[in-house]
């Protein structure tokens, strides 16, 4: 596939877009969180990927390396959108006492195992509540626990340091578990 692509064959170009296209897409989306965006960075990923096939070195799978210009696209998108002030997750995040320890425990969830159709709606909800952080945090989370990228990878990608990222999924996480708390716990339906 590689040395079609490189040798300029148009049938590999298609083929490499129906196979790898709707995973870029549903990368995109779920960073962008806008159909018409999502599709653009897709658009501006292949774009990129064609020019820069000769460069690609093979030390990583075709589909890894797409993912990647995927998320980058995503993410250089995310970065031309006007900057408006993010709202504050504090409130989300846990309180504690002047000794250290947390004002309010955290209440054990559910253990009960979904079936099938409860572990895609839970899903569902996941990425719904996540949608819900600010823009930062959800790009750290998505970057680290949706695309699996590692943190070094993530900061690179963000443009902040390692320790920045790991700061701001933990904050995630925990803004993250408030979120999802009552529906965790069967509260709320």
């Amino acid at each position: 596939m590689i040395e079609r692509l490189r040798s300029g064959e148009e049938p590999a170009y298609e083929e490499l877009v129906r196979t790898h296209g709707a995973r870029m897409l549903a990368v995109a989306q779920r960073m962008l969180r806008n159909e018409d965006e999502a599709r653009d960075a897709v658009q501006d990923a292949f774009l990129s990927a064609f020019r820069s096939i000769e460069r690609f070195e093979g030390q990583a799978r075709l589909s890894t390396w797409l993912h990647r210009i995927a998320v980058n696209a995503a993410l250089m998108k995310l970065r031309t959108r006007r900057r408006k002030p993010e709202t504050s997750i504090e409130e989300l995040l846990p309180g504690f006492l002047e000794d250290g320890h947390m004002s309010q425990q955290a209440v054990p969830w559910r253990k009960d195992e979904p079936d099938p159709v409860e572990q895609g709606e839970l899903r569902e909800l996941v990425l719904a509540k996540i949608g819900e952080l600010p823009e930062t945090y959800r790009n750290v989370i998505m970057l680290r626990d949706i695309e699996d990228l590692d943190t070094e990878e993530t900061a690179k990608l963000m443009e902040i340091s390692t320790g920045a990222v790991k700061t701001r999924l933990h904050r995630a996480r925990q803004a993250l578990r408030t979120l999802l708390d009552p529906h965790m716990r069967g509260d709320v339906s």
